[in-house]
């Protein structure tokens, strides 16, 4: 059996921890039925993603974009848990089905436990801000300790461990926080984000997603996520005011400048001070956390499921 995770070339701990996540809690399953898939950790329940006429047993996976799969195939979909009750619901399960994201299960891991605390406000945002943005930069200012979400899945999920509180735009960043009982706040940098994944996880540990907003940081950032820098609607390497472009169609980059020379530092942080003080802002709100016992009852539900893979499979 092989795990799948959405692969991209920038990397991102979410998607990266499917590698090694399985093999702790289904050992030995890369050596039972090679032909089935195992679809876990992700939102990935989209049938471009997913090949066709290849048996998939998927624990925890969520929907969130394109069109939810036509899982009516027995003999190609085996689901015996989604993320939550929404991506039950487009699937056309029942609510229970929707148990919570098994990245949870990383706080069970020995290697994660009792992890020192050495950071006290880390900000983790989502993939794209890291790509396009300068939060490093921003964060310094905001006197928060920035996480980059591309690098190793496990130096990513121990430091957030070791934080007192994560300000986090990844979903994932908010999910390990709160089973590491990290309290944390969710920020957003686009006005348009699809919150459907985070109501998602967030409707089966009992808390509420309400994202505060935070400001692009770049003009780059801007034209990718078809956003506005300082006011200014940007599309391509221009400034527009007009609406948004289709999806997909976020113009040309202007090419990449060292943000690290002392002078160009200086000039970037001045453009993002409305990012860093709104990051600033939101490390000072009120954090959430889920209510204690929710994640432990979520927890020993899944591995119930996990328990009926294993007969079932093994």
């Amino acid at each position: 059996m092989k795990p799948y995770y959405w692969e991209s070339h920038h990397g991102n701990f979410g998607d990266d921890l499917n590698l090694w996540l399985w093999d702790y809690l289904l050992p030995g399953l890369r050596e039972v039925h090679p032909q089935t898939l195992l679809v876990g950790v992700g939102t990935v329940l989209n049938p471009v993603l997913l090949p066709k006429s290849t048996p998939k047993l998927v624990i925890g996976s969520g929907y969130g974009y394109g069109t939810p799969p036509d899982i009516s195939d027995r003999s190609e979909w085996d689901v015996r848990a989604v993320r939550g009750p929404l991506t039950a619901e487009k699937l056309g399960l029942a609510p229970e089905m929707g148990i919570v994201d098994p990245a949870v299960m990383v706080t069970e891991m020995p290697e994660f436990r009792n992890q020192p605390k050495r950071f006290k406000r880390t900000f983790v945002p989502h993939w794209e801000s890291a790509e396009f943005g300068i939060w490093e930069a921003v964060c310094e200012p905001a006197g928060l300790t920035y996480l980059d979400p591309r690098g190793e899945a496990r130096d990513v999920i121990a430091r957030i461990a070791q934080s007192e509180l994560i300000v986090a735009e990844s979903m994932h960043a908010a999910i390990l926080a709160d089973a590491f009982r990290v309290p944390w706040v969710a920020v957003s940098t686009s006005r348009a984000i699809n919150s459907f994944k985070w109501s998602d996880w967030a409707a089966t540990v009992g808390v509420t997603y309400r994202p505060r907003y935070v400001p692009v940081s770049t003009r780059a950032e801007a034209i990718h996520k078809q956003s506005r820098f300082w006011g200014v609607k940007f599309e391509g390497t221009g400034a527009s005011h007009a609406p948004p472009a289709g999806p997909g169609n976020v113009g040309t980059l202007p090419p990449r400048t060292d943000i690290h020379a002392p002078w160009r530092k200086a000039a970037k942080q001045l453009l993002a001070a409305p990012s860093a003080l709104a990051l600033w802002q939101a490390s000072r709100a009120e954090p959430q956390l889920s209510p204690e016992g929710r994640l432990e009852e979520r927890k020993d539900r899944l591995c119930a499921v996990l328990e009926g893979v294993r007969r079932d499979y093994f």
